[in-house]
């Protein structure tokens, strides 16, 4: 079992985690898969921080075996 603090919050995850990095358009516009990583909190965080994000996008970690699966997320105006 890993842990981490993301934003305040403790992490823990163990091997068959998922974590996926999601992008969406628009205020009501789905989310899309961009990247997934399994058990590897860290590249998730990378690639999340590194998404350049345009005017009207949306971005977000999700995991979607935890009790509250969105981690992080990111928003343009």
């Amino acid at each position: 079992m890993n842990t981490a603090i993301l934003d305040g919050k403790r992490i823990a995850w163990g091997p068959d985690t998922v974590f996926l990095v999601q992008v969406g358009r628009g205020r009501k516009g789905a989310y899309r898969t961009r990247y997934s990583f399994r058990a590897n909190l860290a590249q998730a965080v990378m690639h999340f921080n590194c998404l350049n994000i345009g005017l009207g996008y949306k971005a977000r970690i999700f995991v979607p075996s935890f009790n509250r699966p969105v981690l992080c997320r990111k928003t343009s105006a």
